[in-house]
């Protein structure tokens, strides 16, 4: 096999040379020597005018490769992650824990999934999972702007067998969701709901869900949550009733009071939310993934030996932090990864080789899980003529175990920020089971 790290001190074209690779290595070579840009600006620009000039590193300008097995592993990992958190056992447990508003359950599953994966060197490994995971549109709009950088990537663009467009799954995802509460009633209105929606980074998603919204038919308004109200029953905006809320809401128990009317709506059935607090508590809460990497406890719940053999493969050992283990967990804090248990977007998240005995103390009182290490994978890229590794990890929107869509979430430090230069989102793109022409290094 190829080496697959190159020091590449020239961006010369003339210092590279075409080889035959077979289709394992290729992906991991592709991430460390191409250095093509694929997206076309002006292409993104017509899709989301402005954007590259109001978030400057929200988008990368090129691609991750993933080869068709780390694909393929990525899908049947969430379809047996869905099929283990369906036991009853399973979901005993997380409930259990859970505040009395998650043992609601009106049928909707919960839209926009997101399971996000480190690639290891055995293969994907789960690192979280997200309920409310923002993004799709957006990278569905990203993977639309990128043409060919050179007659080597010309196996990524070729002409696919058509398909429906992605935003036509996304919306009979929400679709379905109406009718598993609903049944054939006519969905009139959506709310698509944050606190203070405008100011929130991923702000310009909202607006292409109402336009998502808009396109088939259905009323869709982007509304802080707090201007919500609760009438006679009734979940209402501006005094028009709201049939559906697409909830954005980072208070995943709808507790705080300015989410009193979504809160009642919720819990009297009379809109139909999601994602909603059901599925956090089964899927998001950090604290399952304890359970998910503990292969006896899956196996006494009745989880089939061919989903424990994937789990173990792909979900890195967690436990929680208790003041009982906190010297064993302190020693071995360099193998770690310490995230709160309600955590979202990488905050208060920490490695273990990082902490500081201040930070230490935090974790101690708060909650937090800690998980077995999985460092990131790297991408070497190009920008200003200058080439820098940068991490990634791979988010695979799903929705009812169904992988929709795999991104990349390229970045610099400890967690994803969207502040690195070069990083933000990237597409993925498949390397085929064939081998291709890649570019390796002379000398």
């Amino acid at each position: 096999m190829p080496d697959a790290t190159f020091p590449a001190t020239s961006l010369d074209p003339g210092a590279y040379q075409t080889q035959t690779l077979p289709p394992n290595s290729s992906a991991d070579l592709l991430n460390h020597a191409c250095f093509c840009r694929t997206l076309a600006p002006e292409r993104l620009h017509s899709l989301m005018p402005d954007l590259t000039l109001s978030h400057p590193h929200l988008f990368s300008a090129t691609a991750v490769f993933l080869s068709q097995t780390t694909e393929q592993k990525i899908a049947v990992t969430v379809q047996a992650l869905e099929r283990v958190m369906a036991l009853p056992g399973y979901q005993a447990q997380a409930l259990a824990r859970a505040p009395a508003i998650a043992h609601k359950a009106f049928g909707p599953r919960g839209v926009c999934m997101g399971y996000d994966f480190h690639l290891g060197p055995d293969g994907p490994r789960l690192i979280e999972i997200n309920t409310n995971a923002g993004g799709l549109l957006l990278n569905a709009a990203l993977a639309r702007a990128q043409v060919a950088c050179c007659e080597a990537m010309d196996w990524a663009f070729l002409p696919k067998a058509p398909s429906d467009p992605l935003e036509q799954t996304v919306f009979a995802m929400f679709l379905a969701e109406w009718r598993l509460q609903r049944g054939q009633a006519p969905l009139r209105s959506v709310a698509i709901v944050d606190d203070a929606p405008e100011a929130q980074y991923l702000a310009p998603e909202f607006a292409m869900f109402a336009q998502l919204f808009e396109q088939h038919g259905v009323r869709a308004y982007v509304v802080d949550a707090a201007a919500l109200q609760w009438v006679d029953g009734v979940l209402q905006h501006e005094g028009a009733p709201v049939d559906m809320v697409y909830n954005r809401l980072t208070d995943f128990a709808l507790g705080e009071p300015q989410h009193a009317a979504l809160r009642s709506a919720y819990e009297a059935g009379a809109a139909v939310v999601t994602p909603h607090p059901h599925a956090h508590a089964l899927y998001a809460d950090k604290r399952n993934l304890v359970a998910l990497s503990d292969d006896a406890l899956l196996a006494q719940w009745g989880a089939s030996p061919a989903d424990r053999q994937l789990l173990q493969a792909a979900v890195p050992a967690t436990q929680v932090v208790a003041p009982a283990q906190a010297d064993a967990l302190w020693a071995q804090r360099r193998q770690l990864f310490f995230k709160p248990v309600a955590g979202y977007g990488g905050k208060a998240a920490y490695r273990g080789d990082k902490l500081t005995k201040r930070v230490w103390a935090d974790i101690l009182a708060g909650d937090f899980v800690a998980q077995a290490l999985v460092p990131p994978s790297e991408r070497l890229i190009e920008v200003d003529r200058v080439l820098s590794d940068l991490k990634f990890d791979v988010r695979a929107y799903t929705y009812a175990g169904q992988v929709q869509l795999l991104a990349a979430r390229m970045y610099s430090g400890q967690t994803t920020n969207f502040r690195t230069q070069g990083g933000g989102f990237a597409p993925v793109m498949v390397v085929p089971a064939a081998a291709i022409q890649v570019a390796k290094r002379r000398g």
